[in-house]
């Protein structure tokens, strides 16, 4: 069965930030809605790529070797292994696009980490 998903529309049934909602599957990675605003946490992903897509509002990627700014209908796929710390100044929608194993804060647990995905 093919479902049309409306992105928007699911970004209006929450408002948290830094909340992930898994809101589709592709092969075994999570498509998932997340809401930024300020700083994150520094972290990596040993094993897993993520591909960061701005549907609407302003980003940095911050890295230690530069900044990576992204605008709307732009996107920037963070490798395995490097050290990130997204943040933005402004309330920011964004898609991800990772392996279902991907917890957000990568190997850093704290506050932010998010053990049970909410499906919308």
């Amino acid at each position: 069965m093919v479902e049309k998903v409306n992105v928007l529309e699911k970004f209006s049934r929450f408002n948290e930030y830094w909340q992930p909602k898994v809101i589709g599957e592709l092969n075994d990675s999570y498509i998932k809605a997340v809401k930024v605003k300020d700083t994150f946490v520094w972290h990596d992903h040993p094993n897993e790529d993520e591909l960061f897509f701005v549907v609407s509002g302003r980003m940095q990627l911050k890295l230690r070797d530069g900044d990576v700014a992204l605008g709307p209908g732009e996107f920037a796929i963070v490798p395995r292994g490097v050290e990130h710390c997204p943040a933005s100044d402004e309330e920011t929608l964004v898609l991800l696009l990772e392996p279902k194993s991907t917890v957000n804060t990568g190997e850093v647990r704290n506050e932010r980490t998010v053990a049970k995905l909410e499906r919308l």
